[in-house]
């Protein structure tokens, strides 16, 4: 019979196997994020949406980034961080409603996986983790705003006439709002 390994920390780790493991699953989660944005910016350059191309090609950038800064933080700490095999990337959409209903949606389940890190961390008084954690927590709830407010254009503006046009101009003062952020 197999009992479970303690965790503990060495001079070589100081980070839980556990929480390496949740950390990974995340570096998985930005990367898709990321390439997701990249496909959809793709999508909305060759629909000629050109402001919403610019913020989501932008947005993906912003995601590698996030992917990236838990990469090096599994590292520094012992880690080891896997660049994740990403795969079922949608490059075609109905509209440009729906990529951003898409977003939204991605975005409220990165908010909950990055909360069910930081209660493991909490838990198993990981406070490093935990503490590092803390980014995430403010930052998702950035994106969170940033993905309603571009979807309450649809509504507010409508997509008739030059309602689609106008949205895109607005999803562009939404883009150098986050560049000035």
């Amino acid at each position: 019979m197999k009992t479970k390994e303690k965790e503990i920390v060495t001079l070589q780790r100081s980070l839980l196997h556990d929480t390496e493991k949740m950390l990974n699953k995340q570096i998985e989660m930005e990367a898709t994020s990321s390439a997701s944005y990249l496909s959809m910016a793709s999508w909305c350059d060759m629909m000629g949406y050109d402001n919403a191309a610019k913020l989501l090609y932008a947005h993906a950038e912003e995601e590698r980034q996030h992917m990236l800064k838990l990469l090096h933080y599994i590292n520094e700490a012992g880690g080891h961080a896997i660049q994740p095999e990403i795969t079922g990337i949608k490059h075609h959409f109905n509209s440009l409603k729906e990529v951003f209903q898409l977003i939204l949606e991605h975005e409220i389940q990165v908010t909950k996986s990055i909360n069910i890190i930081v209660d493991h961390c909490f838990g198993v008084k990981d406070f490093a983790s935990f503490s590092f954690m803390q980014w995430y927590v403010t930052e998702q709830r950035e994106e969170e705003s940033l993905a309603r407010r571009a979807l309450e254009l649809f509504d507010i503006i409508g997509e008739e006439g030059v309602g689609l046009w106008t949205i895109d101009q607005e999803l562009g003062k939404l883009h150098d709002q986050v560049g000035d952020a």
